[in-house]
Parts: structure tokens; C-alpha cells; sequence
């Protein structure tokens, strides 16, 4: 039986992590040494079997990219969100989503793989010139589309630009990262008198900081991922991606945060109807998401275009169909469905396992955009070592993410002791049984 307190509860003594915490961080670098073994057994193996071994290795660090750059960036942009919306869920996820955005530089390191390597994951940057994507289609390596499109986009695809447009990326997403967490550290030691200057003062940074990291995440989802099959183009590609961030950052802040609620002070924070309210923001989401990807397919496949109706034949034939299936199903329909229950977002257990599968469904997403993109696999679904990388790699990489972001999570203090929230939190819970 719920039953009503009389009196307000009160700020614990113990703000800062609590000490499971690190554990959690050994655990993360002790997955990720196994994981990491593992990738490295599964290319071998694949490298024996088809000649790929390698290569899979980089798609795989590509899904590992692209899957904690939405976690650390993702956790930027929907912290300059709550401060241009204000709200409760702030005071509970406004550290975590902090540590999350002190993360950047280690996805800085996983791109830097990507740009070394990138020969083996773009096609364009195989072919740096019209005389070079001419003997190549003479060679019949590539095709008239692929020549044609190559040349075309070449002032965009090329290493110079590759290279120059993501380090600019991560040189201003670090820079509002830094900014926000650095004001964010002088806020808290001052006093609650000061609360409307520091709020039009976030908001101030946070507006235009939105605008301007809509645009730098599309253009990095576009060389990242989009460019690695140069005929393709998508005039919502970016904002799928975006919806795609705050997807999967919500479900893991809201993983953490009941995790967290296990001790103090947290377990005295995360009231019952924060958490509801935070598991609506997160089916709104899930909506958001299927709407924009199932309204890009029906646009292309209605209209039947040649040159725009391959990208998905690509990953519905030759046995990508069932993964399809599978991704909606997994992507949309479980965590839309559980998600309608009120009482399920009232139950820490199950709203964890709901977020937690949400995580797996984005990654399993973001396997489906990005392995068709290669010859060996368009149209073509089938089993080899090579494929188990897109397990190993990426847990490998997600884990010493996880290690990173503990670390960062430990470093400040959970509380904004002079949030307006606060005291409203701290409040009685009416709940009638």
C-alpha cells in the first residue's frame, strides 16, 4: 500500500556517486578486454574465411562510432533542451547527461580509427579523381550511378573535407560541452538568489547551441555513415539520426538514474511521478522515431524512383527483409507497446528493462543502415565470422564508454543543491493505492 508522508524529506549528507559506481566502471573496462580479444579472434577467422575479416572489423568500430557519438553528443544537445525548457527531469538528469557529454573526447579517439582506415569503408575515398572513377568503371569496380555521383559530390566527399568538417564537428560540440559544464560547476557555487540570471544565461548558449548542433550532427551523420554508399541522399538523414539520440540518451539517463536510485541521494530524488513522467518522454520519442523513418520510406517507395528506391531494395532482398521485420518489431512496436502502460513507467525494474532494450534495438538500427552499404552484403543476408563483429566491436567500444562515463559521473556531485526544483521534489508524494 502507497501511503502519503506528513512532512517534506530532506537533502541527504551524500551527494556525490555512490560507490557502486566504480564498479560498475571495472566491469566496463573488463568487457571491453574481453570483447576486444574477441574482435580481434572473429577477423582473424573472417579474414581466413572470406578475405573480410578486417574490414567487418571496421564496420563494426563504425556501429561502436556511431552508437556512443549518440550518447555523448546526443547527451549535449538534450541538456542545452532542458535548459531552454526548464523542468524537474533537469535536476535528475542534468549530471548524467554532463558526464555523458564529457565523453566526446574518447569518441574523438574511435573516429580517428575511422579516418585512418577510411579506404576500406568509402568507397569515394578510394577515387580522388574524375580520370581515377573513370578507369575504375572501365575496370567495371564501380558503377555508372556510383562514377556519376562520385564526381558530383566530389567538393564534399573527399579526405580533406572528410577530415577538416569532423575535426570542426567535435572542435564545437567540445567547446559547448565544455562551456555548459564549466558554468554549470560555477553555478552551483552560488547562491539560490542567482537562479534567474544563470537560467537566461544557459538559455542564452542553449538556443542558438541547438541550432548550430542540428546542423554540425547532420553533417557528420552524412560523412559518417550516409557517404558510405555516395548515391544515396536523404533530406531528413539528420533529423532521423537526431530523433535517433535522444532515443537512445533518454532510455540509458533513465537506466542510470534508477540504477543510482539504489542509495542516496538519489534514492531519495527519484520520486514515482519523475519517473512516470520521464518514461512519457521517452514514448514520445518512440514515436517521433518511427514517424520520421516510416515517412522517409513511404515518400521513396510511393514515389518508385530508380535512384532512390535501391537504397532500400539493398536492405530489404536477399534476406534483409527479416532484419527489417525484426528492427521494426524491436525499434518501435515492443518499446511502444510496453511503454502505454502507466504502470510499467511507475516500475523501476521494468522501465529499466524497457530502456536497456531500447539501447540494444538502436544499435541493432544502426547495423541495418550500415552493413548493406558494402558490396558482399546488399541484397545479400548472409552468416560469416566477419558478421559477428558487429557484436563484438561494438560492445568492446560501448564498454570502455561506460567505463569512461562512470569516471565522469564520479568526478561532480549528483545534486544542484540550488536548483528551483528542488525543494518541490523534496516534497511529499500523494499516491493512492
Amino acid at each position: 500500500m502507497a501511503h502519503d508522508a506528513s512532512t517534506p524529506q530532506t537533502l541527504p549528507a551524500t551527494l556525490g556517486a555512490p560507490a557502486f559506481v566504480n564498479s560498475w566502471r571495472r566491469r566496463g573496462l573488463v568487457a571491453g578486454s574481453i570483447f576486444a580479444a574477441l574482435a580481434v579472434a572473429l577477423a582473424v577467422l573472417g579474414q581466413a574465411q572470406d578475405g573480410l575479416g578486417w574490414d567487418h572489423l571496421l564496420r563494426g568500430w563504425t556501429l561502436g562510432l556511431m552508437f556512443t557519438w549518440s550518447l555523448a553528443a546526443g547527451a549535449l544537445v538534450l541538456l542545452m533542451v532542458q535548459y531552454c525548457t526548464g523542468g524537474k527531469w533537469g535536476l535528475l538528469l542534468r549530471r548524467p547527461l554532463e558526464a555523458m557529454s564529457r565523453t566526446l573526447p574518447l569518441v574523438l579517439g574511435y573516429w580517428a580509427v575511422t579516418a585512418i582506415f577510411r579506404k576500406h569503408l568509402y568507397l569515394w575515398a578510394n577515387y580522388a579523381s574524375d580520370s581515377e572513377t573513370a578507369a575504375a568503371l572501365g575496370r567495371h569496380l564501380i558503377t555508372e550511378a556510383q562514377k556519376s555521383c562520385m564526381d558530383f559530390k566530389r567538393p564534399m566527399l573527399n579526405p580533406a573535407a572528410y577530415v577538416l568538417v569532423s575535426l570542426a564537428c567535435f572542435a564545437i560540440w567540445g567547446f559547448y560541452a565544455w562551456r555548459l559544464n564549466a558554468l554549470g560547476r560555477a553555478r552551483d557555487n552560488q547562491s539560490a538568489e542567482t537562479t534567474p540570471y544563470w537560467i537566461k544565461k544557459f538559455e542564452n548558449i542553449s538556443g542558438p547551441g541547438i541550432v548550430i548542433y542540428a546542423i554540425t550532427m547532420t553533417a557528420a551523420a552524412i560523412y559518417w555513415v550516409m557517404s558510405m554508399d555516395p548515391t544515396w541522399y536523404s533530406s531528413v538523414y539528420g533529423l532521423l539520426f537526431l530523433v535517433g539520440q535522444g532515443y537512445a540518451v533518454l532510455a540509458l539517463a533513465i537506466a542510470v538514474s534508477i540504477a543510482l536510485a539504489k542509495a542516496e541521494p538519489f534514492q531519495t530524488l527519484l520520486r514515482q511521478t519523475e519517473q512516470h513522467d520521464l518514461g512519457k518522454l521517452t514514448f514520445a520519442f518512440v514515436m517521433l522515431n518511427i514517424y520520421l523513418a516510416f515517412s522517409q520510406f513511404l515518400i521513396i517507395w510511393s514515389g518508385n524512383l530508380p535512384d532512390e528506391i535501391g537504397w532500400y531494395q539493398d536492405r530489404i532482398w536477399g534476406g534483409w527483409g527479416v532484419i527489417i521485420t525484426l528492427d521494426f518489431v524491436f525499434h518501435w512496436l515492443i518499446p511502444f507497446t510496453l511503454l502505454l502502460s502507466r504502470d510499467l513507467k511507475r516500475n523501476k525494474r521494468r522501465l529499466t528493462a524497457v530502456c536497456l532494450w531500447m539501447l540494444l534495438a538502436r544499435a541493432f538500427d544502426m547495423f541495418w543502415l550500415i552493413e548493406p552499404n558494402f558490396p558482399d552484403a546488399a541484397r545479400n543476408l548472409h552468416f560469416s565470422w566477419g558478421i559477428l563483429e558487429y557484436i563484438a566491436v561494438p560492445v568492446a567500444l560501448a564498454s570502455f564508454w561506460a567505463a569512461y562515463f562512470c569516471m565522469q559521473l564520479q568526478a561532480r556531485l549528483l545534486v544542484q543543491t540550488n536548483d528551483p526544483h528542488l525543494n518541490e521534489i523534496l516534497e511529499p508524494e500523494h499516491v493512492h493505492a
